[in-house]
């Protein structure tokens, strides 16, 4: 068994069952979910998801210096590295944003202006969530920001399909394929994740006590992912119940 599996998962699968069991989630997979609510939820995960993934690769780039500052140079270079792939994955976002409210509005009277959308106010979660990589970052693991990236990539390659797959179910395969930044990510996180796995699996064969620890940045992360998704939820049933503050 590899030491991710003895010395870190053990920690982090309580976070990871909620995958199964979280409201927002089983909303999303339900065979009852409306196109419209499907649609609204869309609308806001990829409208606010720019919040989240615009400093991804700066996050990821300052925790592979932070490494080289503390004598780990192997694994910081290759962070570096791997922050090159990622910039600029938040204009995914914000095309995904536009183009998913432009189809709302053709068909609904509702109008919703998508800037107005994406400038909303950070929820709770999402402020956490960036919090969560500054407190790795700038602390004594950074390599806790690979975690973090480590239980998020787990949420695209193993949920994100299933959400993509009820999508084309309810709202046809031409909203799925506006879907550009979850479609890249749920094939492409796999990549990332061996990395990241990697990256933990080397530190774990000199300081295997620190499993504990980078499971904990891993599983705040994935807690703060969740808490955003519920957010998202929470603000499509109030635009589909007829309120909402970005109706033009």
């Amino acid at each position: 068994m590899s030491l991710i599996q003895t010395q870190y998962l053990p920690h982090a699968m309580e976070t990871r069952a909620r995958l199964e069991t979280e409201p927002v989630v089983r909303t999303l997979l339900s065979p009852d979910i409306t196109p419209d609510l499907m649609a609204r939820f869309l609308i806001e995960w990829s409208a606010r998801g720019a919040y989240m993934t615009e400093p991804v690769d700066g996050w990821i780039r300052s925790a592979g210096e932070r490494c080289i500052a503390l004598g780990q140079e192997k694994v910081g270079r290759q962070l570096i590295t791997h922050a090159k792939h990622e910039a600029g994955h938040h204009l995914m976002t914000l095309q995904d944003a536009r183009v998913l409210t432009a189809q709302w509005n053709a068909s609904h009277s509702q109008k919703l202006d998508a800037d107005a959308l994406v400038a909303q106010a950070p929820t709770a979660a999402m402020r956490e969530y960036r919090q969560v990589h500054d407190e790795a970052i700038t602390g004594d693991l950074p390599l806790g920001q690979a975690a973090i990236e480590y239980e998020v990539g787990y949420l695209a390659v193993v949920l994100v399909p299933r959400i993509l797959a009820r999508v084309r179910e309810v709202l046809g395969q031409g909203t799925l394929d506006t879907l550009t930044f979850l479609r890249e990510h749920a094939e492409v996180d796999v990549g990332h994740t061996a990395l990241n796995e990697r990256m933990m699996e080397g530190m774990l064969s000199t300081h295997p006590e620190e499993g504990r620890r980078l499971a904990a940045f891993g599983s705040r992360g994935l807690d703060c992912y969740l808490r955003f998704l519920d957010d998202c939820m929470e603000a499509a049933r109030r635009s589909v119940g007829g309120v909402t503050a970005a109706a033009a």
